[in-house]
Parts: structure tokens; C-alpha cells; sequence
């Protein structure tokens, strides 16, 4: 496959532990136990998707078996091993799914095959990806090899779900916790890549794709790829209203609009403001996350006031939330966010998603005229004492 018709994702992989994004601890904590020589037997990276759990097992795997040491260790997969690897079909680098081999047997064969020594390389590397997938009696039979394998024999694990795994396993691995990408970190490394695609795209739109990504490389890149491919290939300069109707986003600004018809109880305005929202073409499951975002900002606005710069809000949206919250209690807040939190699940309950939107925006608009729970327990508590 010719490099250029990769998808982003694929194509801007990192090769080597400099090639990293925002994982610097752990890749010099590694770095140097394979120099010292005390590289333990087993890795385990957890993290959420994207962030590069396979990759670094893939770049560990290539530091120990490159064929020039690992002094001299290949920077663009030169050597035989490091392009193998890289490519999945290293005779003695074996990846392993655990989502579609769960059973002990699939286990077993491991174990059966770690017997013998590596082929072409210094270790036998074992990456076993979505390891918490396995079965309680395939952890069970991997857990003496685990402990106590061949010298020549090296484990690898990835997983999203490091809580499902068993506290044998964990004690038996050198654990790393793989941390989300920040916003600027995520801009800048994407901004890197749109130059290098010559792509023809506008800082706030590579903010709002950071944004939009969760700390998941790959999940910003392949947006990324989707925005190329829509505007780019036709010639047009992408901006951040091109952005959010691709990803379904409405524009900030009227969130937070429509958040202060809501505090206001003024449901005629909010309806209106929803349906401008969902003409444009957002979700209403997505518009129904970014007003808890909104409501999360205003809480913080409230404790600490004015919000600081990193928060990826503008100065004027700053001070509409200041505006906002002025008048507001902590405890309309609090139930302000539970309500939202709750019509998260009632929209799944009705198959027209702007029906139940709205019929939430209506009991939103009328939570303000609700008691203060506080005052109905101490009313409750005075009845019974009188």
C-alpha cells in the first residue's frame, strides 16, 4: 500500500519512544531500564483508547530485538526486525487479541509456544492487547509463566479496563498508566500534521477537533482525516463552523445561550434556541453534553470564579457564564447537572430524540420554581415537632 493513501492514524504512527505524544515519564522510565538491563517481565500499559498502548508495545518490542542494539536502535525501521515488527509479522513478536481469544486454550498454545527460544531476535515478545477479555481460568494458566518465564520470553499487555484484571496479574507486572493528550499538546501535534498534508486548516478548527478528541490521538486524527477529505481535497479553507457540522457540535455560543434561557425559566426562548441548534444538524445527545460542560464551567466559575485560560473558553463567553451564575445557589447547580445527567438516559428511552430533548428543556426551564430540598427537610422536620 502506497504510505500516502494510509488513513492519518496509520500513516503518523510513532516509530520510536521520541516520536511520542505526551507520554514522556513513562517512555524515559522505560528507556532506562532497558539500559540498566533490568527490563521486567512483564509490561503492562493501561489507558484510554488512542492514547498509544499497542504502539509502545510494538516500540518496546523493537528496542529489545532491533538488530543494532538498542544504542544504535533504528529511527525509520531499517533493519529487518524493526520492519517486521512494525508491520506485525515478526516471527518471534507475537500480538495476540484478547477480545477474540478469550479461552484457555488460546492460553495454553501461548505457553506451549513460549517453550522454544526466538528465531531471529534476542526475545520472544508476547503482546497480548485487550488482555482483560480473557477468561478467569486463561489468566489462571498464564499466571506462572507470568511470574517466572524463560529468560529469552518478554510479555506485553495492553487495556482499557485495568480494573477487570485480576490483582495476580497486576502484582506480576510493571504496571504504566497512560495518560489522555492535553488540548495544546493535541493543537500543536495536529497542527504539525496539517502542515505536513498541506492542509489547508485554521487554529480554532484544530482546537475544536482537540477538543472533540478526549485526549485520543486517534480519534483526533481520524476527524482530522474526515475535515482533509471534506474540504480540503474540494480546495476549501477549513474553518471551525465547517468543524462542528461534520462532528455534529453546535456553536458554542448558543449553548451557552440556550444554558441561560434555562437558569431564566424562559422555556418559549430555549425551544427556539434548540431548534436553531438541531437545523444546523447537531445531535441533540451531543448538545445535551456540551450544555453539562456548560453547567460544569458555570459551577466552576461560581467556587473560583473567573475561569482561567486553559479551559479553551473565550473572554466573552467568560463573562456571559459570570453573568449567568450571579444570581445562582450551589444546590440550583447541583440539581441543574443531575437533571442533566438524568436526560441522558431518558433520551435513550424515546426513539425521537428532539421530542425528548425537548420535553427536557421544558422541566429544565421549570426547575428554578422547584424548593430548596434543604427547606423541604426543615419544613418537613417543624410539622412533626409542632
Amino acid at each position: 500500500m502506497n504510505k500516502n493513501s494510509k488513513v492519518l492514524a496509520l500513516k503518523y504512527r510513532p516509530q520510536t519512544f521520541d516520536d511520542l505524544i505526551g507520554q514522556d515519564v513513562i517512555a524515559e522510565t522505560i528507556i532506562n531500564s532497558i539500559k540498566a538491563s533490568k527490563v521486567p517481565n512483564a509490561y503492562l500499559f493501561t489507558g484510554i483508547r488512542g492514547v498509544g498502548k499497542t504502539t509502545i508495545a510494538r516500540i518496546v518490542a523493537k528496542s529489545l530485538n532491533c538488530s543494532n542494539g538498542f544504542d544504535n536502535i533504528c529511527k525509520n525501521n531499517f533493519c529487518e526486525n524493526c520492519k517486521a515488527i512494525s508491520n506485525s509479522n515478526h516471527i518471534d513478536v507475537l500480538e495476540m487479541d484478547a477480545a477474540s481469544k478469550t479461552g484457555v486454550d488460546d492460553v495454553r498454545d501461548l505457553i506451549e509456544f513460549s517453550r522454544y527460544g526466538p528465531t531471529s531476535s534476542k526475545f520472544k515478545i508476547f503482546i497480548i492487547d485487550e488482555v482483560h477479555m480473557l477468561s478467569k481460568q486463561a489468566f489462571n494458566a498464564l499466571l506462572k509463566t507470568l511470574e517466572e518465564p524463560p529468560p529469552h520470553l518478554k510479555f506485553i499487555l495492553a487495556t482499557t479496563e485495568v480494573k477487570k484484571i485480576p490483582v495476580t496479574i497486576l502484582s506480576r507486572c510493571q504496571r504504566f498508566d497512560l495518560r489522555r493528550i492535553k488540548a495544546d499538546e493535541m493543537t500543536s501535534f495536529l497542527e504539525k500534521i496539517s502542515q505536513k498534508e498541506k492542509a489547508d486548516i485554521d487554529n480554532d478548527s484544530l482546537k475544536l477537533i482537540s477538543k472533540s478528541s478526549e485526549g485520543s490521538v486517534r480519534d483526533a486524527l481520524s476527524i482530522l482525516d474526515q475535515v482533509i477529505v471534506t474540504h480540503n481535497l474540494m480546495g476549501e479553507k477549513v474553518t471551525e463552523d465547517k468543524v462542528r457540522k461534520i462532528l455534529g457540535l453546535a456553536d458554542e455560543a448558543k449553548i451557552i445561550e440556550l444554558m441561560m434561557h434555562i437558569v431564566e425559566g424562559n422555556s418559549l426562548r430555549a425551544i427556539e434556541i434548540s431548534e436553531e441548534i438541531f437545523d444546523i444538524g447537531a445531535d441533540p445527545k451531543l448538545v445535551l453534553h456540551s450544555l453539562l460542560e456548560v453547567c460544569y464551567l458555570m459551577t466552576r466559575t461560581k467556587t473560583l470564579g473567573k475561569i482561567s485560560k486553559d479551559l479553551s473558553v473565550s473572554e466573552s463567553e467568560s463573562k456571559r457564564l459570570e453573568e449567568i451564575v450571579k444570581n445562582l445557589d450551589m444546590t440550583y447547580l447541583t440539581m441543574l447537572w443531575h437533571f442533566l445527567i438524568k436526560g441522558l438516559d431518558d433520551l435513550n428511552l424515546y426513539p425521537n430524540l428532539s421530542i425528548a430533548f425537548q420535553m427536557l428543556l421544558t422541566r429544565l426551564c421549570y426547575l428554578k420554581n422547584m424548593p430548596d430540598p434543604q427547606d423541604v427537610l426543615d419544613n418537613m422536620k417543624e410539622n412533626k415537632i409542632n
